[in-house]
């Protein structure tokens, strides 16, 4: 490949694992109740879960390649056919946006809880910088992902090595539960259907704009890889101070304290530019589904859905996150298997 490609590949790489990595991810809720909590299984599923995210990753995007979709109803449809494609496509927009009204919650919540700032400030503040963001389209995507996605590894990098020096280190290859099995055995195909089942919002359009499918391959290699190395960090990280760290609404933020009062707050912003990437990634997809059904203009669709989002964030980030999560995983599965079954045309060059 030529280095544009390379440079293309590293780019999908990072907006893939830009958009997986949310707000239940970076707070280490979600690798807790996914992982963690199996204890030396949960080390398994993750290695699982990594392969998933390369393997199903790759297809989504080639698929959406291959039938040039221009958004992700072409994908469903391709997958469902198209009464059914349509129905979940239109499932799906409803459900991103309240997953982004979940991320512009969180990132409420942040300015709240540990900047002490006003939560309606946060979610002004947020909503404002992801519309003159999202003007830009995918470029902005890429921009914001480009910055994000290295501080966030560097960081997973330094809290590595903080757990390296504990002597609980090997926790996560000895802890038991008493969970069963087969709970941890289904954990790594209900992880990955939920994120990758969001992430076609910003997957397919990438696909679909990408000329060489050889720069696809390398992009889902380097992006799955990535997540499965965050996974396994922040899984080793939480075995090492469980049980413990159970007791925490924000697990890794308790780790990062008593690092230093930096580290900490180095950290919570991460978590805010994690919540921000996954709201522009769900809200340029969302406004690329709209548009491609009514032909308005993304600038306004941006902007509605914006509103709407900020409107159902008076909530709260705890109602919605257990209202819309649960209700979005179910669908999920379905989408996994046909995904998983789905027949890809030889790549030809």
């Amino acid at each position: 490949m030529k280095l544009q490609d390379w440079i293309r590949t590293l780019q999908i790489a990072a907006i893939y694992m830009g958009t997986i990595v949310g707000a239940g991810f970076a707070t280490g809720q979600e690798i807790l109740q996914f992982f963690t909590r199996f204890g030396s299984w949960g080390t398994y599923a993750i290695i699982a879960a990594t392969f998933l995210f390369i393997w199903l990753g790759y297809k989504v995007m080639l698929l959406a390649h291959q039938i040039k979709a221009k958004s992700y109803e072409d994908l469903n449809v391709a997958l469902f056919g198209k009464s059914l494609g349509s129905f979940i496509s239109l499932f799906m927009l409803v459900i991103l946006l309240g997953v982004s009204a979940v991320m512009l919650a969180g990132a409420g919540t942040v300015f709240e809880e540990n900047f002490d700032l006003s939560y309606q400030l946060g979610l002004i503040v947020t909503c404002i910088a992801s519309f003159f963001l999202l003007r830009h389209g995918m470029h902005a995507i890429i921009a914001v992902n480009a910055i994000v996605v290295p501080v966030m590894l560097l960081f997973t990098i330094i809290m590595f090595f903080h757990t390296v020096d504990m002597p609980n280190t090997m926790s996560f290859m000895t802890i038991q539960t008493d969970l069963p099995l087969w709970t941890a055995i289904s954990t790594p195909f209900l992880y990955t259907a939920f994120n990758l089942a969001l992430a076609q919002a910003v997957l397919v359009p990438i696909g679909a704009q990408t000329p060489n499918p050889s720069v696809i391959k390398y992009g889902a290699l380097l992006g799955g890889l990535g997540i499965g190395f965050m996974l396994m960090v922040g899984h080793i990280a939480l075995s090492a101070h469980m049980p413990g760290i159970q007791q925490f609404a924000i697990p890794m933020g308790g780790i990062a304290r008593n690092m230093s009062t930096i580290v900490y707050y180095i950290y919570v912003t991460i978590i805010f530019a994690e919540v921000f990437t996954t709201l522009l990634s769900n809200i340029y997809g969302l406004a690329l589904q709209v548009h491609e059904r009514s032909k308005l203009s993304t600038t306004i669709i941006i902007f509605f859905a914006l509103i709407c989002c900020y409107l159902m964030s008076q909530l709260g980030f705890g109602k919605l996150l257990a209202i819309l999560y649960p209700l979005f995983g179910f669908i999920s599965l379905g989408w996994f298997l046909l995904i998983a079954r789905k027949r890809l045309d030889p790549i030809n060059k």
